[in-house]
């Protein structure tokens, strides 16, 4: 794994990760971050409650993959910052012995790595310090912690909208064509089909004032992440209608973050 000293970290310009720990209400972001964060949130409020939901829908899909499928190894591209429920303790609370790998290249992320190894005894955690334009060195660092031969947990929450379409979809399908029968990708991706112009201005004023833009797509986009793959059970939805926990009042609200869980046969 990697053990590459954290770079400089560069706290003068917003950072996705920072405003979205700012979201979630943690401590690890700067001025820059929370003034862009309270910038969107001017335009989007929902914006707030989408971080926390994209959160939700990563733990009851892990829980559902370790649980119900059985999947006892995750690969966590775009990890973020560490917050409670990571994934692997999500997936070792159901099953001790699976075996977890962190992607991510933030230097912040990177310097908080030690919060997302602290596995259970009888599992492993680890962190790769990488961008997700080298799949191939994530996999070939992955390969020794994670077997390859059997199923595995790939999870791309909230990092495919950084890239544009003549990268993305390349990259998805090099690390998809190297995952077993049987594995299971999990995947988000930011639209505009709840609130249209207000996203789309959220957007903007991000990609104004930050070194890492970001795209929406709409959902039939996005579904073309999964061009090989079997969707499980609703299939690609916002992220609330994606198996919720029963709510005491009402639907679950539908946002602009669309997620999906397929399987590859």
């Amino acid at each position: 794994m990697s053990h590459t000293p954290p770079a400089p970290i560069d706290t003068s310009q917003p950072h996705s990760a920072r405003v979205y720990d700012y979201w979630l209400g943690g401590k690890d972001n700067y001025p820059a971050d929370r003034a862009m964060g309270d910038q969107i949130l001017s335009v989007l409020p929902m914006i707030g409650e989408m971080a926390i939901q994209n959160r939700a829908f990563l733990k009851r899909t892990v829980r559902y993959l370790a649980q119900e499928v059985g999947i006892r190894q995750f690969l966590d591209i775009g990890t973020g910052l560490p917050t409670a429920e990571n994934t692997h303790e999500v997936a070792q609370a159901v099953a001790p012995e699976s075996r977890i790998v962190y992607v991510d290249n933030d230097p912040l992320v990177l310097a908080h790595a030690r919060a997302l190894l602290t596995s259970s005894p009888e599992g492993r955690t680890a962190y790769i310090d990488a961008d997700l334009r080298e799949p191939e060195k994530i996999l070939a660092e992955a390969e020794t912690v994670l077997d390859l031969e059997q199923p595995i947990g790939l999870i791309l929450l909230g990092v495919l909208f950084h890239f544009a379409d003549d990268e993305v979809f390349t990259i998805v399908r090099t690390l998809v064509d190297a995952l077993p029968p049987g594995s299971h990708v999990v995947l988000t991706h930011a639209t505009n089909a709840a609130t249209g112009e207000a996203m789309e201005e959220s957007v903007r004023m991000w990609n104004a004032s930050s070194p890492a833009p970001i795209m929406l797509r709409t959902p039939e986009q996005i579904g073309g992440f999964m061009e090989g793959l079997e969707p499980v059970e609703p299939g690609l939805v916002s992220i609330t209608q994606w198996r919720p926990a029963p709510a005491e009042i009402g639907e679950p609200k539908f946002m602009d973050e669309f997620g999906v869980v397929a399987r590859k046969a």
